[in-house]
C-alpha cells in the first residue's frame, strides 16, 4: 500500500452494508441488484454505489485492478480525465475495471476512502487499496499511468494477461482465444453466488488433476481472501 493510502482507508463498512443489501428479499420481491454499467463504458466500466460495492468493485478487484474514480457533482468534472480513462478502460478488454463514485450521492463511499478532495483515484488490488491520486492525472498521461499499474500487478493477477489478449483479438492482432476451461467456469457460477466454499472445491480440484496449474492457484488464493 502506497504512503499515499497509508491508514485513510477502511472498506468493511461498505462491504457489510452491501452484504445486507445483496440478501435475498422475502418472497414476492428481490433487493439489492447491482445497477448496470455507466452508459456508453460496456462491461468494464460502471458508476458504483454504496449498495453494489461488493459486486461492481471489490469482487472484481480480486481478478484485475479496479481504478475508483472519486467526484462530486457539485463541482466542475475533470471531463477530459473522466472520459480518457472510460476510453482506455473500454480498449482494455478487461485487464483493469474502472468505477466512478459520485461522492456526493455515494458519501459513504467518500468517508471510507477519506476523500479531501476530488478528484481522487484509487487503485484497488484484492480488494484493498494500493495506491491513490489526489488531484488530475494529466489526460494525457493517463494511459501512461494505467500502463505503469498493468506492468506492475501483470505477474500477481493472471487476469491482466487475459484482458490484454481479449483486447488484441478484438483489435485482430491475433485469433480470438480458447473458450474458457469450463472447470473455471462452474468455479465462478458458484462465486456468482456466494458459494465460496464451491468455487474453492472447484478450484481445488483443478490443482489436485495439475498441481502447477497457476491459474488455478491465483485464482483460489483470490477466492480465499475474498470468504
Amino acid at each position: 500500500m502506497s504512503s499515499a493510502m497509508a491508514g485513510a482507508v477502511d472498506l468493511s463498512g461498505l462491504k457489510a452494508r452491501a452484504d445486507a443489501a445483496n440478501r435475498p428479499a422475502p418472497a414476492g420481491g428481490a433487493a439489492g441488484a447491482p445497477p448496470a454499467p455507466g452508459d456508453g463504458g460496456g462491461p468494464w466500466v460502471v458508476d458504483a454505489t454504496e449498495q453494489g460495492f461488493q459486486n461492481e468493485v471489490l469482487e472484481p478487484s480480486l481478478q484485475v485492478p479496479v481504478v475508483v474514480e472519486l467526484w462530486a457533482s457539485r463541482y466542475p468534472r475533470e471531463e477530459q480525465l473522466s472520459a480518457e480513462l472510460e476510453r482506455l478502460a473500454t480498449a482494455g478488454g478487461g485487464a483493469w475495471r474502472l468505477a466512478r463514485v459520485d461522492i456526493d450521492t455515494q458519501p459513504r463511499v467518500a468517508q471510507a476512502f477519506g476523500v479531501q478532495q476530488v478528484p481522487m483515484l484509487v487503485v484497488l488490488v484484492g480488494g484493498q487499496p494500493v495506491d491513490a491520486v489526489n488531484g488530475a492525472v494529466p489526460d494525457d498521461r493517463a494511459a501512461e499511468w494505467v500502463q505503469s499499474l498493468l506492468d506492475a500487478l501483470r505477474d500477481r493477477m493472471p487476469a491482466i494477461a487475459e484482458g490484454e489478449r481479449r483486447a488484441a483479438a478484438a483489435g485482430g492482432d491475433e485469433p480470438v482465444e480458447e473458450p474458457e476451461d469450463p472447470r473455471f467456469t462452474a468455479a465462478e457460477d458458484a462465486l456468482e453466488q456466494g458459494d465460496y466454499a464451491a468455487a474453492e472445491a472447484a478450484y481445488q480440484a483443478v490443482l489436485d488433476a495439475e498441481p502447477a496449474h497457476e491459474q488455478a492457484k491465483a485464482a483460489l488464493a483470490q477466492v480465499r481472501v475474498l470468504a
